[in-house]
């Protein structure tokens, strides 16, 4: 086994090891995350870090830093980070201020609600791996709108160390060398992403392989000079459109022109003396991760114990409810009717637990979505979290949706496309690639947002920033976030520790509990399954990376050890 990963793996088992003997109690007062007084940012990966914290240190805000870190992102971390996707950002600023951004990819104008249907069966590669299973990108137009409206300095300034990265080159990590090789044979499909993504010699990737993109960084030179019009018309749109005309696409330039990001105002919810501010639809995320919380507000969760089986189990129901809600009422805001207060309210998701029964499970099979309306008052990723010095705080997480997208790169621009199109409802009763059921609220119509997992998340206590949460992982973001606020919230776990204790995950249907290796003790999985759970073993819930301010105002990173995250502060 290579030496490095060993290292990590053995690392990795002993920590969980540790979690699971000691109680609750004991967790919380583990801890050895550094602090920072001034600026701190923390992403999926070391280089954007730097670059969000020099940008800091060069008088740029936490907005600068971010569209910084989302740039540089697109060359240190092809698989997620990106421009050829789409993704959210929520915003707290000093003064107050808090909104969120949604720079969701669109379906092209040409998109149909039948277009991944044939002969009355659904065809999963269609809205997978072709050039059909692009949405068109939103990243640039968000950046730069985000840029404009509360950010410091000029874009020249801000994307010029993403184009020096990716002209002059980085060296690989061990991880970042096996995500390219382990994606090798898709890449070779097509002529350019082999081009960019293989090496010339046809040999594998190895730690410390110097990684040049010189046709990304002219795109993202072009950006800089141009704007929006430096990817949305021009040289870079010419490259997108002839891609998909030769390979059977429908991204076209009307859609390019016309697409646009959009302000929208948070999902605010309140639990144990914080504020949540979270990503509202078309991300499920924030109405989730309300009802979950809602639906816990009246149980001790700290007396029944951090990942006891009668934890587990609450919270799994409070899961399996919230994502049965998920599948049939959520949807593009602006196509479908989302009765958001009625999902939202106390009464509701008390009484959608009021089947609860302490000795075991309600299958999903008998769990079908609520009745909200009676209640009513007359979405693979990449995350990062940032607070500057002044206590302006942003959470961003943008994706490509599968790794690497549909594996297509744009020919002469050096970046992937989004395979965005699966998150739709292509067929209702037929999942995702994430296993995720969906209903007509999702169904695809030209020029709509498809429903996201993405759930960038700021935690005020008295209108200051205390935490900023978000996770990369399909349905799982949802979940890890979730876990991670409850485990500094109610559990007093120090972030890091409470990033990488051990996570679990249901989501109504497939009927399974997921939970991470060695994250249960052995007598918990056996109570688990007398309950009546059927226990499936994952590899990792979520990638989350988060900033914890104190009542003194010291940051503190905490990158997800499941990843090859980095925090960087001054």
């Amino acid at each position: 086994m290579n030496k490095t990963i060993y290292s990590r793996f053995l690392t990795w088992i002993l920590f969980i090891a540790l979690f699971v003997s000691l109680p609750s109690e004991s967790i919380a007062q583990i801890g050895w995350a550094k602090s920072y007084e001034n600026g701190i940012v923390v992403s999926a990966e070391k280089h954007a870090s730097q670059v969000g914290k020099k940008n800091l240190q060069q008088g740029g805000n936490a907005v600068d830093a971010a569209v910084a870190v989302q740039f540089a992102l697109a060359v240190t971390e092809p698989r997620a980070g990106n421009i050829g996707g789409g993704g959210f950002m929520v915003l707290h600023m000093a003064d107050g201020t808090t909104t969120s951004l949604d720079f969701r990819e669109r379906a092209p104008e040409k998109a149909t609600k039948d277009m991944f249907i044939q002969d009355g069966e659904y065809q999963p590669d269609l809205s997978r791996r072709s050039a059909l299973a692009s949405g068109v990108p939103g990243v640039v137009d968000g950046m730069i709108k985000a840029l404009e409206r509360y950010g410091n300095l000029p874009l020249e300034t801000v994307i010029e160390p993403a184009i020096k990265l990716a002209r002059e080159g980085f060296p690989l990590t061990w991880k970042q060398a096996q995500d390219l090789n382990n994606y090798a044979d898709d890449f070779k499909e097509y002529r350019t992403s082999r081009r960019y993504f293989t090496k010339k010699d046809k040999t594998p990737y190895q730690e410390g392989d110097l990684f040049v993109q010189e046709d990304l960084s002219k795109t993202l030179d072009r950006i800089a000079r141009m704007g929006r019009d430096g990817f949305y018309s021009g040289l870079t749109a010419d490259r997108i459109v002839n891609t998909m005309e030769r390979l059977g696409g429908i991204i076209s330039y009307s859609d390019l022109k016309n697409y646009e990001s959009k302000w929208r105002d948070p999902v605010k919810t309140s639990f144990n003396g914080y504020d949540l501010h979270i990503m509202p639809p078309p991300s499920s995320g924030s109405i989730a991760i309300a009802q979950m919380l809602t639906s816990l507000e009246n149980y001790d969760l700290k007396e029944l114990g951090f990942n006891s089986a009668k934890y587990v189990h609450l919270v799994t129901e409070a899961m399996r409810r919230a994502f049965a809600d998920r599948a049939h009422f959520l949807g593009d805001p602006d196509f479908v009717r989302i009765p958001q207060s009625g999902l939202l309210d106390s009464a509701y998701n008390h009484d959608r637990m009021q089947s609860f029964r302490w000795d075991t499970v309600t299958s999903s099979d008998s769990i079908s979505h609520g009745d909200p309306l009676q209640y009513q008052e007359s979405k693979e990723t990449t995350h990062f979290s940032i607070v500057d010095e002044n206590g302006n705080a942003v959470a961003v997480t943008t994706t490509l949706n599968g790794s690497f997208g549909n594996k297509i790169a744009v020919d002469g621009a050096g970046f992937l496309l989004n395979n965005e199109m699966d998150d739709f409802t292509a067929q209702p009763g037929e999942p995702n690639m994430f296993g995720l059921i969906q209903g007509k609220a999702n169904a695809v119509a030209p020029k709509k947002r498809m429903l996201s997992s993405m759930s960038p998340t700021i935690v005020t206590k008295n209108d200051s920033t205390r935490m900023v949460l978000g996770a990369a992982g399909g349905p799982r973001i949802i979940t890890a976030t979730f876990h991670n606020f409850l485990n500094m919230a109610v559990f007093g776990m120090e972030p890091q520790k409470a990033n990488s204790a051990p996570r679990f995950h249901h989501q109504w249907m497939p009927d399974k509990l997921y939970y991470e290796e060695f994250g249960l003790s052995p007598d918990t999985k056996e109570k688990l399954k007398e309950m009546g759970h059927t226990l499936s073993v994952t590899s990792g819930v979520g990638r989350a990376h988060t900033v914890y301010v104190d009542e003194n105002g010291l940051k503190y990173g905490a990158p997800d050890p499941r990843g090859d995250g980095a925090a960087e502060g001054y």
